[in-house]
């Protein structure tokens, strides 16, 4: 399959946009109901905005707020790009997903199995695959919590921060949930030496690509720590801003305290995101395998709370009869969310080129409010 979206998909998209125009009034609506709520969400100082997708009865509604870069006074489009900070990691589930699907591993592996550089760790050495993309293995390393590093990390130091690493007292490799960033970047790892490709080209051949996400990247990181996005990207980008409005860095700028390849984050659009999210809800024709390796990676499989689960990546969350299924990300110049309620077919994307939002506060509440309405 090309870059482009394929005819099936296109097809499916054509259809949508046919019965979007049938129930305009209905989807005015729900658009209103987004800009409203949304409002006390978003800084006031008119510093940056977002971008939004709703996905609701087999459609996708946008709604875009704010500016993409203030001093250009760019607006934000549904074809802006964002930096999807954390988000990152629910195609990296899906991958994995898809890998123990066609039986390429096993979520038991060791991942000193496919990194052979840990050999001198031994509590490392007793962390599988799946502890790692689920959060439970206990590893934890400086990067993952403040005070943050004032450096980064090459390849040759990160492995030996983890063969260093050594479990605090009383936990056990899949007997707690610690979130670690330090452990999908290792996943990472494992699964480029499993596959012998890089992960960028592996999330491509495997979930953008067949998908037709065009504008859904994992590009190399430069010398100044900006993304080396060819032009026509680069001029969708968005500047990032902090909590306070202060830009951080230029357009493109990744954050991150590993300098090696693979090790930045992704970027995307709203438009590109509502695929995602019409394909993990079962609503798009796409190969049968990948459909099953997103809902797996949903599959919740450690309790984090009374009504909280970690899955691969995502969260699941039940509340009153209802399941959502959720990844919220952010850093210091970017905020983020998706989220799905898969039996009723909604789901919501929010990218926000600020830090510190926190736009899963508002996402699941809203999804939880939609669902609860269109159970009556």
């Amino acid at each position: 399959m090309s870059r482009s979206i394929s005819w099936a998909i296109l097809a499916a998209i054509a259809a949508a946009g046919i019965a979007s125009a049938q129930a305009a009034p209905r989807d005015q609506a729900v658009l209103e109901l987004v800009a409203r709520e949304i409002r006390p969400h978003l800084p006031s100082d008119g510093i940056g905005g977002a971008a939004i997708a709703v996905r609701i009865d087999g459609r996708t509604l946008f709604l875009n707020t704010g500016l993409a870069d203030v001093a250009q006074k760019r607006p934000i489009t549904t074809d802006s790009l964002f930096n999807l900070a954390s988000l990152r990691k629910a195609f990296e589930a899906t991958v994995l997903g898809q890998a123990f699907r066609r039986g390429e591993l096993s979520f038991d592996d060791p991942v000193a199995r496919y990194v052979s550089e840990l050999q001198h760790g031994n509590d490392i050495r007793r962390v599988t695959l799946g502890q790692l993309a689920t959060h439970t293995s206990g590893l934890l390393l400086p990067p993952d919590e403040p005070p943050w590093p004032t450096r980064s990390y090459t390849l040759g130091e990160f492995i030996r921060l983890v063969n260093d690493w050594k479990l605090a007292d009383g936990r056990e490799p899949g007997k707690q949930h610690i979130y670690t960033h330090a452990g999908y970047v290792l996943l990472q790892l494992a699964l480029e030496r499993r596959f012998g490709m890089p992960i960028a080209e592996l999330i491509d051949r495997r979930v953008t690509r067949p998908l037709g996400l065009a504008s859904t990247l994992l590009p190399q990181r430069g010398a100044n720590g900006r993304a080396r996005l060819a032009r026509p990207f680069t001029e969708r980008t968005v500047q990032g801003y902090d909590a306070e409005g202060r830009p951080i860095g230029a357009p493109g700028d990744q954050e991150t305290f590993y300098d090696f390849p693979g090790a930045g984050q992704m970027f995307s659009s709203a438009r590109d995101l509502a695929v995602f999210l019409a394909a993990n809800v079962g609503e798009l024709p796409i190969d049968r395998g990948l459909e099953e390796a997103m809902q797996l990676a949903q599959r919740g499989v450690f309790r984090t709370e009374p009504e909280v689960m970690q899955a691969l990546a995502w969260e699941v969350i039940e509340r009153d009869g209802v399941t959502l299924v959720d990844k919220p990300g952010g850093l210091y110049n970017a905020s983020a969310y998706i989220g799905v309620v898969p039996r009723e077919k909604l789901g919501l994307v929010i990218l926000i080129n600020r830090g510190s939002q926190y736009p899963y506060e508002f996402g699941r509440e809203f999804l939880f409010k939609l669902a609860h309405t269109r159970a009556r």
